[in-house]
């Protein structure tokens, strides 16, 4: 009985109290809580790998967040396949910038943090709620941001009420900021954004989407050296995320690759990429 009794959990886990998986564990487990950790004084980013440049695009049943593969430390690239684009639940997504490892424990924990208030209130957060409760866990993170371990992510998603995507930037302070038809965060952002600007039209569907959000990463790796390109000859690819009325999915790999080469094909002719029309 004994033995029983002290595997049962304790009474704060069983009493009512926050929907906030994040604030019940600041109480009961503090240390556990990405934020808490101490770092020596001094900036310590260059000791971890970044993740670097993410995009999103909205079309008119959804939104696509695309994300190049590399991660640097310093001049070092750090990883060449790595993962920076998330499903958040199923109706949005999270691209991280940043210190890679703290971004991809801050995912994790907004991920856990849906779903516990999905549990604990019978509901889903509206759109709104989502970017406020990220913007927290990112305010959360300022201390390590101070000391150059800075986690920036970009979230987008459907947002069932308004019938429509939207996009989410923040900064390190956790300021959060409602973006219009595109935006892009990461080193190779504003070259990013930048074609974008030339690329985008409001009348594009979803694949026409993922090829300007691709050509935007390409366009990106092209003038960042941060950023990766398409890996032909290991056949890594950005990963892609879709999110329309209908849920999120991940772009398999082989949908991607069929983009990918027919992008790098023209840039053969037209190594800049395809030309805006001038009106």
């Amino acid at each position: 009985m004994s033995r029983m009794a002290d595997s049962r959990l304790p009474a704060s886990f069983m009493a009512p109290g926050t929907s906030s998986f994040a604030d019940f564990l600041g109480v009961e487990a503090p240390d556990l809580l990405p934020s808490s950790r101490a770092v020596p004084a001094g900036a310590a980013g260059d000791l971890a790998p970044h993740g670097t440049t993410i995009v999103a695009a909205t079309f008119a049943g959804g939104v696509v967040m695309a994300g190049d593969r590399r991660a640097t430390m310093g001049n070092i690239i750090a990883q060449r396949d790595i993962e920076k684009v998330f499903p958040a639940d199923e109706f949005s997504v999270v691209g991280i910038a940043g210190t890679a490892g703290l971004a991809v424990e801050m995912v994790r924990l907004f991920q856990t943090e849906l779903e516990h208030y999905e549990k604990i209130e019978g509901t889903t957060l509206s759109m709104d709620g989502k970017a406020n409760r990220l913007s927290a866990l990112i305010r959360a993170n300022l201390g390590l941001a101070m000391q150059g371990l800075a986690v920036v992510p970009l979230f987008a998603g459907y947002d069932l009420v308004a019938g429509q995507g939207r996009i989410f930037s923040y900064d390190v302070t956790g300021g959060r900021y409602e973006e219009t038809a595109f935006h892009s965060v990461g080193s190779g952002s504003l070259f990013a954004r930048g074609s974008l600007k030339k690329l985008y039209r409001e009348d594009l569907d979803a694949e026409g989407t993922v090829t300007a959000v691709v050509q935007a990463l390409y366009d990106a790796a092209d003038d960042d050296s941060a950023t990766g390109g398409p890996d032909l000859t290991r056949r890594i690819f950005p990963v892609v995320h879709v999110i329309t009325a209908d849920g999120g999915r991940r772009l398999p790999d082989a949908e991607v690759s069929v983009i990918a080469d027919r992008m790098i094909a023209s840039r053969m002719q037209r190594p800049d990429g395809p030309a805006a029309p001038l009106t």
